[in-house]
């Protein structure tokens, strides 16, 4: 079993000299190119998910902490909590209601991290296993983003986030549902989301992608948001907190099928780049799949791992019900860990490799 202490034992985020803390004080800071881009083309309501989430993780690690008769303070301040907190803030609707953080933000805490003994123990990414239960369970809050700032009918200050958050209304009175509203009166879904409507409904690739919320290489705003989480991990890969093994066979892997299906039906397909830059590709590539306690510790196996990541991504968004799949495709290579590291560990010297 895997476990972290002062120290970050396991890969990929192995770096000598690096405690826990500056590890996931590292990772908060990286995200912040993606944060920065989210609040630019999403508005306040991603801030205001961000405070709330963050505060909810800390809260509800305190309390189980206390319970099981542990160290607050210290364990606290390692910044896991923070981060887990961060990670959903930035995965949810920026205007989906406030109890929608709480329950996420307190399973992931409570349940998968806490519950299997805390740091080291899960055999789950908690932020993501904390997305799926929101995505199973409220289905339509899970779905209801903004259309980009540059689409939208109103405008909405912090304020307004705050109020639509906590009450589902801004302060002039304007529901969630009506912010959703695009300047041509339609409802707004994601660009993954909208391609796999239309095309259920007949429409071709370049039909569909001609619309306003597709840019030039994903969806309007989601490609600059997954730009600025590639710069995030690229500046994780030059400091050594993560590795390139999982990063690469994600996103190697994801492309490389989508290439192929593009080939074969591009009237079916988005192209390769417009997979790689819409939905959550690159912050699942550097910031969720590459989590040292629930991804493969030996080298082979990060790249098995990864590729697992990348072909369930794109099977997903392929043939599945859900637009991006990102959260379920990482849980389930969760499952395969043991069996990936059993088979992939190298063998000591001196001794046989397996029959």
């Amino acid at each position: 079993m895997k476990r972290l202490t002062n120290l970050f034992v396991s890969s990929p985020h192995s770096r000598a000299g690096l405690t826990t803390n500056q590890v996931m004080r590292a990772v908060c800071y990286a995200c912040l190119p993606g944060v920065a881009a989210q609040v630019y083309f999403f508005g306040w309501g991603v801030m205001v998910q961000i405070f709330l989430c963050i505060l909810v993780a800390l809260i509800s690690e305190a309390i189980i902490l206390t319970l099981r008769e542990k160290p607050v303070r210290a364990t606290l301040a390692d910044g896991s909590a923070m981060l887990t907190g961060l990670l959903i803030a930035v995965s949810i609707p920026p205007l989906a209601p406030w109890w929608i953080s709480v329950i996420g933000v307190s399973f992931a805490i409570i349940i998968v991290k806490q519950l299997y003994g805390g740091l080291g123990f899960n055999l789950f990414n908690p932020a993501m296993a904390g997305y799926v239960v929101l995505l199973i369970s409220f289905p339509v809050a899970m779905t209801n983003w903004m259309p980009v700032q540059q689409l939208m009918t109103y405008d909405i200050s912090l304020m307004d986030s705050i109020a639509a958050v906590f009450t589902d209304f801004t302060q002039d009175g304007y529901s969630v549902t009506q912010l959703r509203m695009a300047v041509d009166g339609i409802t707004m879904a994601t660009p993954l989301d909208n391609f796999k409507t239309q095309i259920d409904l007949g429409l071709t690739a370049s039909e569909i992608t001609n619309s306003p919320i597709y840019g030039e290489y994903g969806g309007t705003g989601w490609e600059w948001v997954n730009l600025g989480y590639l710069v995030g991990g690229l500046l994780l890969l030059k400091q050594g907190v993560i590795r390139w093994h999982i990063p690469l066979a994600v996103i190697a892997s994801l492309f490389t099928l989508t290439l192929i299906s593009y080939s074969i039906t591009p009237d079916l397909t988005l192209t390769p780049m417009a997979t790689l830059f819409s939905g959550a590709t690159m912050f699942a590539a550097f910031f969720i799949a590459t989590d040292p306690i629930s991804s493969s510790t030996t080298i082979k196996g990060r790249l098995i791992f990864g590729a697992i990541v990348g072909s369930l991504i794109f099977m997903i968004r392929e043939w599945g019900g859900y637009p991006d799949g990102v959260a379920f495709a990482v849980l389930l290579a969760n499952l395969g860990v043991p069996l990936i590291d059993y088979y992939t560990k190298p063998t000591v010297y001196g001794h046989k490799g397996k029959a």
